[in-house]
Order: structure tokens, then sequence, then C-alpha cells
């Protein structure tokens, strides 16, 4: 089980809007079982979940006090993914979700207010060494401030290739708990939610390859230290 955290400091940058996106796109590409988890105190993203008519994604109530130990309950129930949005500020809150997740997605709209903003959350990240994508949301087409926003996180760390553009499809799709994908199939919108689902789907098949192997190493050398142990015991017996 691999678990996604959606975090920013600025508010209104788009991570529940993402959040669910995200998770409806990873059953619909089947990613499943896909998990949510709303830890902002607003709601917005349960809310949305009420909303839907759809079973899945599954959504977990829980408390950033029983997080690790829920994450645990859901990993031994099969859940394949996690999805957590989380609230609009650094909190205690946001540095424990971090800590327990693989993958950390900063949604950021192309304004001077939402680059300023970045800093302090991407020091966070690097403080608990977790890797950090940027994903370019609610951007203008062909708006100059959008390709000098690519440039400016591009400096900050790893960007999504696939930029989020604005467009009112999404805020109709989160009134009644579907996502532009289920309003309208092939449309541009879901177009993009597809391009960035696959690319952090790449990041994510990745990591889980690299974790294994450190975790491959481990284990053999654990192995390694405790034949060298007994070799030198029965080395000594004699």
């Amino acid at each position: 089980m691999q678990v996604m955290a959606f975090a920013s400091q600025k508010g209104g940058s788009g991570k529940t809007t993402l959040a669910g996106h995200i998770a409806v796109q990873a059953e619909r590409s089947g990613f499943g079982p896909v998990a949510l988890v709303d830890t902002d105190p607003q709601g917005s993203l349960a809310d949305w979940w009420n909303e839907r008519e759809a079973d899945t994604p599954l959504f977990a109530h829980t408390s950033i006090a029983r997080l690790s130990e829920d994450l645990a309950r859901m990993r031994g129930m099969g859940i394949n993914l996690v999805v957590i949005d989380t609230p609009p500020a650094i909190t205690a809150t946001i540095a424990e979700v971090i800590r327990l997740c693989d993958l950390v997605v900063v949604p950021t709209r192309p304004s001077p207010h939402d680059l300023r903003a970045v800093g302090v959350t991407v020091e966070l990240v690097e403080r608990l060494g977790k890797p950090l994508v940027f994903v370019v949301n609610a951007a203008s087409p062909r708006a100059r401030i959008t390709s000098e926003a690519v440039i400016a996180l591009s400096q900050h760390g790893t960007l999504a290739p696939s930029v989020v553009h604005n467009r009112t499809d999404f805020a109709s799709s989160m009134i009644d708990g579907r996502t532009v994908m289920e309003l309208e199939e092939g449309s541009r919108s879901g177009g993009e939610v597809e391009q960035l689902w696959q690319y952090l789907q790449n990041r994510l098949k990745n990591l889980a390859r690299t974790q294994g192997t450190a975790a491959g190493q481990a284990q053999a050398g654990t192995k390694s230290a405790a034949a060298m142990q007994a070799a030198g015991e029965g080395h000594g017996a004699k």
C-alpha cells in the first residue's frame, strides 16, 4: 500500500479537488482499491464524498491521532492507495501526514502569492525526507504567468509535466460528488487529470521499486551479519 498526500500552505490551491479527482482516476485505471482520508477540519473532501453515488473510492474516517494505526489496518485490508487531503496551513497535522506518506503532491496556482508560499511547504517536506511533486493547478491557457510559474517551481523541486487548467467543469463536478471524467468522457479537463494520474502512478511505482530494493538490501545485510556471527560462534566452540 502507498500513501499520497496533497499539501500546501496556501489555501485555495485546489488540494481537495485534485485529491478527489486523482483518487477516482486511480480507481478507473485499475490501481485500486483506493481510500480517501480528509484531515482538513473544514471537511470539504468528506462532504464531496458523501454526495457521491459511486461506491468508489472508499472513505476512511480517522483522526490524526489514529492515522498511523488506521493506515496499518487499511494495509491489512488490501487497500492499494490512500489519498490524503490536508489543512491549508503548515500545522502539526500536516507534518504527521507527510511523515507517514510516500509522496507529497503540492498543487500551486500560477500566482505570485502562491509561488511565494511554496517555500514553507518545501522546507517541511525536505526536513522529513519525503519526495515532492509540484502540480500547476487552475492555470489560464496561454497566460504568461503560467510559464513563469513552471520555471519558478522547477527551481524548488520536481514539477509534474501535466498542467491542470482553470475550467468551470471542475467546480460543477464537485457539487454532486462527481469528477470531470464522470461529467463528460473525453473532455479536456478529464484528459489533464488522466495525464496527471499517469505521471503520479509512474512515480509511485518507481518509489515502490526503490523502497523494495532498499528493504531487500537491508534484509540481506541482516542475514549476512547473522551468518557471520553464527560462523564466529561456531569457530569459537571448536
